[in-house]
């Protein structure tokens, strides 16, 4: 064991070595771990995000390489990135951005696209994934379709005090943003959690008065999803589940399910999102918020 600590200890003293740092160097925001050979990527609406503007300079100065990818044509984190994207998604009104989510979710995508077929992706299953991208405003219909479903949900529930958003791998940050986007909106309490690490902690909240919301889509974790699942039903919690078009195994677990069209696992988020998103106006909208400027928020936050 001593032996192995050692060995540890060494590989750590490389690290700071090849970073700069000695052992009394703090580790924190203003002495970060980057190096030349590091990429930052800043992501931001506005491109005048404090917090975001003050990591990427800090980056700059410690050599890496820094990546823009905003909306605003022209902003600060635009102007002072070494280079980076224009998402283009028009002006974004609402405090609680949608439109400009799905278009950096895009622009990621193609930046992994790009990544990959320079690495080990071959042509097809490069071609192939572009192909699903330019199908998707069409299985976006699809969920659109399912509008007066969801109203119906947003109805049932829109009096509730506290959501639970739960998701496993690539559906974990799409819990995150469905469960942010209804606490900005309506009010709500709501918090995103990986639904892995609903033993430690979540379950103990789960009534019959708590609604969770799954994205419960069928890829190779979907069983240990369903297992989740089936804990919430024990304890009487309400479910409302987004699954894949053809899954009937999830209609007899779930109070309530919306259906996605089957799409491939790196753009799941990007259909995933809009239910999640729908959930969230209506309710607020039933509960009388204001949804494009939801109280104590700012379009852009210029101070940390």
């Amino acid at each position: 064991m001593i032996r192995e600590f050692e060995s540890k200890l060494k590989a750590t003293n490389k690290v700071m070595e090849l970073y700069g740092m000695t052992e009394t160097s703090p580790v924190c925001v203003s002495n970060p771990i980057l190096g030349k050979n590091d990429v930052i990527i800043a992501i931001s609406q506005s491109g005048e995000t404090a917090d975001t503007l003050a990591a990427l300079r800090e980056g700059k100065h410690k050599g890496a390489l820094t990546l823009g990818v905003v909306n605003v044509v022209g902003s600060t984190i635009a102007r002072e990135t070494d280079a980076g994207v224009y998402i283009h998604a028009g002006p974004e009104i609402g405090v609680a951005s949608t439109k400009a989510f799905t278009s950096q979710v895009t622009v990621l995508i193609l930046i992994m696209l790009l990544i990959a077929r320079k690495r080990s992706m071959s042509v097809l299953a490069g071609h192939n994934l572009i192909d699903e991208l330019t199908k998707l405003p069409q299985k976006a219909k699809s969920i659109f379709a399912q509008s007066h479903l969801i109203e119906e949900i947003a109805d049932k529930y829109k009096d509730k005090r506290n959501f639970l958003y739960l998701g496993r791998g690539i559906n974990f940050p799409v819990a995150l943003e469905g469960a942010l986007k209804l606490k900005e909106i309506s009010y709500i309490h709501a918090e995103g959690y990986p639904a892995a690490e609903m033993k430690h902690g979540p379950i103990a909240l789960i009534d019959d008065k708590m609604p969770v919301v799954f994205i419960a889509t069928n890829d190779l974790i979907y069983e240990k999803v369903i297992s989740n699942l089936e804990e919430v039903r024990a304890r009487k919690g309400i479910i409302i589940a987004v699954a894949n078009e053809g899954d009937t195994k999830i209609s007899k677990l779930a109070d309530h399910v919306i259906y996605l069209p089957k799409v491939c696992q790196a753009l799941l988020p990007l259909l995933a999102v809009l239910p999640l998103q729908l959930l969230a106006y209506y309710i607020a909208v039933k509960r009388g918020c204001d949804v494009d400027q939801p109280r104590n928020l700012a379009k852009s936050v210029t101070v940390e």
